[in-house]
């Protein structure tokens, strides 16, 4: 290829480069509802961040007494890792503002009822447990708001 074939490649290029900045720019992007999507379900995902921060520690919790031999913490561990996985869902979801966020804040919301059931009767004796109890109530609050 000769050098006067590259730089029409090369002109060509930065040519083309250039028009679809200017494109992009020339987009109006206003019409779309980005922060409506996150001020609608602002309440769920924080309720569901939330559970997800305590229900974090509480597992790490559990998980560290179920390895000093404390068999009473699987049931709590099991449940809260049940949390996690719907919490998770349901943030992502409601970020989104899915059209499933009312079908999933019903079932998180039963998951969210289980935990703050079973880490009520370790609260006494820990912490992570009256906390991760305390953001399910919370949850679920949020949950049954919306839910379907």
């Amino acid at each position: 290829m000769e050098r006067r074939d590259v730089l029409k490649t090369v002109a060509a290029a930065v040519a083309g480069a250039i028009s679809a900045n200017a494109l992009a720019a020339q987009h109006d992007h206003a019409h779309h509802d980005h922060a409506g999507m996150a001020k609608r379900n602002a309440a769920l995902i924080a309720a569901s961040t939330d559970c997800l921060k305590t229900g974090e520690a509480c597992l790490a919790h559990c998980l560290y007494l179920l390895g000093n031999g404390d068999k009473e913490m699987a049931a709590c561990a099991q449940s809260v890792n049940e949390l996690l996985a719907s919490c998770t869902a349901l943030m992502k979801l409601a970020g989104q503002d899915s059209r499933y966020v009312p079908a999933l804040a019903k079932v998180a919301g039963e998951i969210c009822a289980s935990c703050e059931k079973e880490c009520r009767k370790h609260e006494k004796h820990h912490e992570e447990c009256k906390a991760c109890a305390e953001s399910c109530a919370a949850c679920l609050k949020e949950c049954r708001k919306v839910a379907a």
